[in-house]
């Protein structure tokens, strides 16, 4: 018998989308759900630029750009609803070319991806298959039936099976609060700009979106006492000053109540058992990070288990995949806290906060995550200093000068699945170019002129407008070279008339 070589418990978005990057990498998975459909009510209704990125290298730029609105920016505003502070984007595509802020209906995204899912002979699903555990050996145990894999990722949420083998525990970053959410769908409030608002008000702190042309989410906290039948009894009187109708002649979709929690698990593998998502950590949803940093968690082990599998690096390898993501994910769990927290604050206090910290409300709304900070493929914070080692590669237009909404980015396609050279020349990058052909990664030369390039040691000659965006981009970081990994972070460096930086990267 063919074993599967990666299960994945969990067929949700996280587990969907690291099924087809891992398909993406030539790696074949079965994935594994306990329920027989997808959950039909919206959950997640945000993902920033950089995973609908993510996205786009699964396959499914076009797809979720047809189901997703940007969203104009942020809006505070005090009890009876006045404005203390507002935060526009202010472009409409952002450095991983699409929009900044992207509002979506979970179902929708669920259909696109188990649509994309079932077209790769990569991957299969199984339904209605109910794991009740993962032994050491990592064999996964469905009742009577046990499946092995070469390795096993559990994406199966808060209570995850997969984190309890591990025996991970929740290390708390900041107290439990219980919200009381709403989904309408019907005409929304008549407002000049579509901004996310958050009502600063520490009797009853709120949000309210709108997610789709005529899906309106709010979200309403809930004090000790209170259920949510007490709030859906008085929703009419809560969504009134939005529409001034109450509920009206709209649709009441969803009330529940939910419990945000703000924390972290202690470990996320052992051996070639991993978690990822919700199953690893869980967030308060005030910066929309929660089901983004899911998806982070894919694309950061999606190419990693990959050369684990195909034999290209050693189980080690692995070992970088908590120590890069759980700093980061603690960083936006303790950001989101802090938002959560502001929303309770007295009005005058806050309004002096967002007029005074203009780097806070850019943490907020940035579409950029922090840069990796940990692992082996990084080198230690004190050496890093302006590097953009750890960060991400932006996705650079290709094409037209002009870029619009609708534009759908293809650099990334240019540098395909593998890792990939951006370079100028220079005098230092002759060491960065060996390992980047030990890695049979894709090279990008702009030093030839900005219309020509080479792919693999191919000198050929092609129209490449992005290759003047490369060229200056390296030159405003001083830097000579870079290479790229496949989840598009920045590993390695030249810089400008000097030495490659973090050449250690060897053993990936």
């Amino acid at each position: 018998m063919v074993c599967p070589e990666v299960v994945i418990v969990g067929a949700g978005p996280v587990g969907l989308v690291l099924a087809l990057l891992l398909a993406r990498q030539g790696v074949r998975s079965t994935v594994l759900e306990r329920q027989d459909a997808a959950y039909p009510l919206p959950r997640a209704v945000h993902l920033d630029d950089e995973c609908a990125r993510i996205l786009q290298n699964a396959g499914l730029a076009a797809g979720f750009a047809s189901i997703s609105r940007p969203a104009a920016g942020l809006r505070l505003l005090d009890a009876r609803h006045r404005p203390l502070a507002q935060f526009r984007r202010s472009q409409p595509v952002g450095v991983h070319g699409h929009p900044q802020a992207g509002l979506f209906d979970q179902p929708e995204l669920e259909t696109l991806l188990r649509e994309a899912v079932s077209n790769s002979p990569l991957i299969s699903m199984r339904l209605g298959t109910e794991v009740t555990g993962v032994d050491a050996a990592g064999r996964v145990h469905c009742g009577t039936t046990v499946l092995a894999a070469d390795a096993v990722v559990g994406c199966d949420g808060a209570g995850s099976v997969v984190r309890r083998a591990l025996g991970a525990r929740w290390r708390t970053l900041a107290g439990d609060q219980t919200w009381f959410v709403t989904d309408l769908l019907g005409e929304p409030p008549v407002r000049e700009e579509d901004f996310v608002e958050q009502i600063c008000d520490p009797r009853r702190p709120a949000t309210y979106l709108r997610v789709g042309e005529r899906r309106l989410r709010w979200e309403f906290r809930l004090w000790p006492g209170e259920t949510a039948g007490d709030l859906t009894a008085r929703l009419g009187e809560l969504v009134d000053p939005w529409t001034h109708d109450g509920v009206g002649e709209r649709q009441v979709l969803r009330t529940a109540a939910y419990t945000f929690r703000a924390v972290v698990a202690d470990r996320w593998r052992r051996g070639r058992v991993l978690i990822a998502g919700d199953a690893a950590h869980l967030t308060p949803p005030f910066i929309g990070q929660g089901l983004g940093s899911g998806l982070r968690d894919a694309a950061n082990l999606s190419w990693k288990l990959a050369r684990v599998l195909r034999g290209q690096a050693g189980d080690d390898l692995l070992d970088t995949y908590q120590a890069e993501r759980a700093p980061h994910a603690t960083a936006l769990i303790r950001l989101a806290a802090l938002a959560g927290g502001l929303m309770a604050s007295p009005a005058a206090p806050l309004a002096g906060i967002a007029g005074r910290s203009a780097r806070l409300t850019e943490r907020i709304l940035a579409s950029t995550g922090p840069p990796l900070r940990a692992g082996a493929l990084t080198p230690p914070r004190r050496s890093r200093r302006a590097s953009l080692v750890g960060t991400l590669v932006p996705q650079f237009p290709t094409g037209d000068e002009t870029v619009d909404e609708e534009s759908l980015p293809c650099f990334d396609d240019l540098l395909g699945p593998g890792f990939a050279l951006l370079t100028r020349g220079g005098p230092g990058a002759a060491g960065l170019e060996d390992l980047a052909a030990r890695l049979d990664a894709v090279v990008l030369r702009t030093d030839r002129g900005t219309d020509r390039g080479t792919d693999r040691g191919t000198d050929r000659e092609t129209e490449r407008p992005e290759l003047t965006r490369v060229h200056h981009w390296l030159i405003e970081n001083a830097t000579d070279a870079a290479l790229v990994r496949p989840d598009r972070v920045v590993v390695a460096t030249v810089p400008a008339r000097g030495a490659a930086r973090n050449l250690g990267v060897m053993s990936v």
